[in-house]
């Protein structure tokens, strides 16, 4: 193995999910060219990732024949990679892979593609079924082409963001939470009203100040958070990914429903409550043992489905005595972990 290509467009929970493949990829061959394709949109998030090479931008959104796909192509074709590794598993990543014209294109078998007809454009299909967590099922794939190391790791080097590290300095007495009220799925997304009430608790019980995350669109909601916290949180100030990432690695705790900035805090070590409503926790929450997903996907019509059916998301029955006992409980073991 000389040369690698990893696909893995978007979106920024899933290429977080990638990482620890790419990782697997870089200690089992330190020396080969291990590359990154990906949307223009993560590009900033690729580079942080310890080992990768080349970040390759490429806008899919374009039409296929469109000079700057055609660019991005001929520039992976150049680069004759000994394997080509899918691990987004639709058509467009798929035939992406293809067109790169590895020795070898490898992805998932048929069953485990939100996109089945992805697989005929494989050279090599592998059965991940049995890998419960997403992340387990990249490092999965990773042995197809002979990877041995199946640990879950994420070296992402965090840059200094001057605005982040001035509000940690500022809220360091007693530390601060992230909260994230925001999610592209409306049934992702817990009322803003008890995100509100976490926050004056938090305040109360802790003497910590939450940080309210928002993202494009999302500012009004983070402002209505803020407005039901009897003057416990603020908003965030504006983010780029990068600036996510600093944000998470020094707050105390995040609490968020399932979206990317959940899981890039998971990244960076931050401890989490993570609440699920139409999505599995076992499948995309929380992977390490000390943090804590609350879940009503048991009782969800709407399975990973957008929208939900009900007059009410399943997410909303999740209480606030529920959502505060959870986030005691792991700043208590974060408190028994010790820094760091």
């Amino acid at each position: 193995m000389n040369r690698i290509l990893v696909v893995r467009l978007g979106s920024l929970g899933d290429i977080v999910h990638a990482i620890p493949a790419v990782a697997a990829l870089r200690s089992q061959w330190p020396h080969a060219q291990l590359d990154w394709a990906t949307s223009p949109v993560y590009r900033d998030l690729v580079a942080m990732v310890d080992g990768v090479d080349h970040v390759v931008p490429v806008d899919t959104r374009a039409l296929f024949g469109s000079s700057g796909l055609l660019t991005a192509i001929g520039r992976l074709r150049a680069s004759r990679y000994d394997a080509v590794l899918d691990l987004q598993g639709l058509l467009k990543s798929a035939v992406l892979a293809r067109l790169a014209g590895g020795q070898r294109t490898l992805g998932y078998a048929r069953p485990d593609l939100r996109e089945p007809a992805a697989a005929a454009f494989y050279s090599h299909a592998t059965d991940v079924s049995e890998a419960g967590h997403v992340i387990d099922k990249a490092l999965r794939l990773m042995r197809a082409i002979g990877c041995k190391t199946s640990d879950r790791r994420f070296p992402i080097s965090v840059p200094d963001i001057p605005e982040v590290t001035a509000l940690a300095k500022r809220l360091s007495s007693s530390g601060y939470a992230l909260l994230n009220p925001g999610a592209a799925w409306p049934n992702k997304r817990w009322p803003v009203d008890k995100y509100g009430v976490v926050a004056a608790r938090l305040k109360v019980e802790r003497g910590m100040t939450s940080v309210v995350l928002w993202g494009p669109g999302e500012r009004a909601r983070a402002e209505a958070v803020v407005a039901a916290s009897e003057g416990a949180a603020e908003v965030a100030p504006p983010t780029t990914i990068p600036a996510i990432a600093a944000l998470a690695q020094q707050a105390r705790l995040i609490v968020s429903g399932d979206t990317g900035p959940l899981q890039l805090a998971l990244a960076v070590g931050t401890p989490a409550v993570a609440l699920f409503g139409p999505t599995r926790a076992e499948r995309n929450g929380p992977w390490a043992s000390q943090d804590i997903s609350i879940s009503r996907v048991d009782r969800c019509e709407c399975v990973h489905v957008r929208q939900c059916r009900r007059s009410e998301s399943c997410i909303n029955t999740i209480g606030v005595d529920e959502a505060l006992s959870a986030v005691a409980t792991r700043l208590d073991r974060a408190g028994a972990e010790g820094p760091g």
